[in-house]
């Protein structure tokens, strides 16, 4: 408490008031942001699982046309394998 007073002795009160209304500002800035980003990554899992499983997806319907193109004799889409072509499969099994 006496550093305070030795502060407004110095510095005089309008200014010390105006330091410590920033220092406030900041810590309610940073308890703030602290919980956005939280949720920002928790978003960021989320997105990047839903990533995940579109492209398994993907993969699994290409996998299905191929197979039924062939039991029926069709010429496959060659455009939609190319397409898909070198992406990495998702899933994990």
């Amino acid at each position: 408490m006496q550093a305070i007073f030795d502060l407004i002795g110095k510095v005089g009160f309008p200014i010390a008031s105006a330091m410590l209304s920033g220092f406030f500002i900041f810590l309610s800035v940073k308890y703030i942001l602290k919980g956005v980003s939280d949720k920002v990554m928790g978003l960021k899992g989320i997105i990047t699982a839903l990533d995940n499983r579109v492209k398994t997806m993907n993969n699994d319907v290409i996998r299905v046309d191929m197979t039924i193109s062939n039991l029926l004799g069709l010429k496959p889409d060659i455009d939609r394998i190319a397409r898909a072509d070198g992406k990495v499969d998702a899933r994990r099994d």
